[in-house]
């Protein structure tokens, strides 16, 4: 059974892993897709994602789909060879944060393929994975298993929108068009965002945005382009970087929303911080999702212009070649890893 483990940074290695034993409440998925995440790479290139750095050899990966294989003792839920989502989350279900429904901040989740704790969390880029059996999503007969690959970052898409409130009707700036940026422009433009401003360094990167419905791009490098908004009443952003923090924070209107969904890096970033207070800017953070990832699997079996932004699937004996096209935003959006070849 092979995985994908990464040692450090710049050390993805393919190893022969041995199989699962599903415990009392678990069950084994049979992985067919799993999909290459930012934090993965960032894992991959940095040994760490934030604050978050490597101690130990781990499992990597987050987003995945297959069928299911088996359970353990006493334990059931969709039929064996049933097409299924993992979510890749467990709370804890006690601390304060999970019994005020905030259970994507719990201070004790688990969560697949994170060194948020040690020992850390193992991953899903395995040929077979052990998860709680509630965690399985039986996925609709009209998903393909490669869109449903989509779930896990279309519902941290799903949940920065839901952290702006209500976009109805209003002019959305989202900075960042890698596949959680394209993925933002979806979710704003199903939720009823009136106008959708993209910004990226890339053009490559743009075309996705445009294609998930962005209705105006912009490069991000270029103070000139006529695409620029004068405000806008909401912004995502979704780069990840203290420069797209700040278009952020200068394009939305006095009173406005500001969403930070790209994990910054490590330590003190720079911050426009007299701009919160002197235009009485609201912003929020968010983290990962709660209850939206069933949301997102009904989302991706109604609209099928999610396939268009799967712009490559890899064998996993190729995997560091998958990490590499990946990482390369002028060539590709979403990569996944192909465990059935």
């Amino acid at each position: 059974m092979r995985g994908c483990v990464i040692h450090g940074a710049d050390d993805l290695r393919i190893e022969e892993l041995p199989e699962p034993v599903p415990g009392p409440g678990e069950a084994v998925v049979s992985v067919r897709y799993g999909g290459v995440c930012g934090s993965d790479l960032h894992y991959w290139r940095h040994g760490g994602v934030g604050d978050f750095l490597l101690h130990e050899p781990m499992v990597l990966g987050h987003e995945i789909v297959g069928t299911v294989h088996s359970y353990g003792p006493g334990t059931d839920g969709p039929a064996v060879g049933t097409p299924v989502a993992v979510h890749p989350a467990t709370p804890c279900g006690r601390c304060a944060e999970c019994l005020d429904g905030r259970a994507q901040v719990c201070r004790d989740t688990r969560y697949l393929g994170s060194a948020a704790r040690t020992p850390h969390v193992q991953g899903g880029f395995a040929s077979r994975v052990a998860a709680p059996a509630g965690q399985l999503r039986a996925l609709p007969d009209n998903l393909p298993l490669r869109r449903a690959a989509l779930a896990e970052p279309l519902s941290v898409a799903l949940h920065a929108v839901r952290r702006a409130g209500s976009v109805q009707g209003k002019h959305v700036l989202v900075t960042g068009a890698g596949p959680i940026g394209c993925l933002v422009v979806a979710a704003l433009r199903a939720a009823g965002a009136s106008a959708v401003t993209v910004t990226d360094l890339l053009p490559r990167a743009l075309e996705f945005a445009a294609a998930a419905g962005a209705t105006t791009l912009v490069r991000a490098d270029d103070p000139a382009d006529p695409g620029w908004p004068d405000e806008v009443d909401v912004a995502v952003e979704a780069s990840g970087s203290a420069a797209g923090l700040d278009t952020c924070l200068r394009a939305v209107r006095r009173g406005g929303v500001v969403v930070q969904l790209g994990m910054l890096p490590p330590g003190m970033s720079p911050f426009a911080g007299n701009l919160v207070v002197s235009r009485e800017i609201e912003l929020r953070g968010a983290l990962r999702f709660a209850t939206e990832f069933d949301e997102a699997i009904g989302f991706l079996a109604r609209e099928s212009l999610f396939d268009g932004l799967v712009s490559a699937v890899v064998p996993v004996g190729r995997a560091v070649e998958a990490f590499a096209l990946a990482g390369d935003r002028g060539r590709s959006c979403k990569v996944l890893l192909d465990f059935g070849v």
